[in-house]
């Protein structure tokens, strides 16, 4: 039996679900659309040229999270799902997972994004195992805080 470890964005799926969730946001109200969609693609460029302040960020997008209940957040995320990324699940990333389920091995997915964000998205791929970015939580509500250290870069 092997460990099999996966990144999420542009592997499992074919596109960055912390971008998309933010879009998905400005799409359905939850957060000011021009102000949020200029950030999060300044973010996003950021991140691309390996120049991301990962605390920064967190606190940008970990934010809207603390706006609303939980149970509106779990319906927005069903609904994210459907919208943005039942149609980016890639068949050949389902098989090569498929193909390690089926040796024994243990499967695990690491990303920087929030598990808020990429739990719902690892479970459609059967993976029971993910180390991802904490937001932290109280009283049953996001804080818009990060919880322990930030699983990015030296924290993965």
């Amino acid at each position: 039996m092997a460990l099999a470890i996966f990144d999420l964005d542009k592997t499992l799926i074919g596109g960055d679900s912390d971008f998309l969730w933010g879009e998905f946001m400005s799409e359905i109200g939850a957060v000011d659309s021009d102000t949020y969609q200029v950030k999060n693609q300044y973010f996003f460029d950021q991140y691309a040229l390996g120049k991301l302040d990962i605390n920064e960020y967190l606190e940008f997008c970990l934010a809207p999270l603390s706006q609303y209940p939980l149970a509106t957040l779990n319906e927005w995320h069903q609904q994210f799902m459907r919208s943005k990324i039942d149609s980016i699940l890639l068949p050949k990333a389902q098989a090569v997972v498929d193909a390690h389920r089926d040796k024994g091995d243990t499967l695990l997915v690491i990303t920087a994004t929030n598990r808020f964000v990429t739990a719902p998205i690892v479970a459609k791929y059967g993976i029971d195992h993910l180390l991802a970015t904490e937001a932290e939580m109280k009283d049953g509500q996001y804080t818009g805080k990060v919880a322990g250290e930030p699983c990015f870069q030296s924290g993965k």
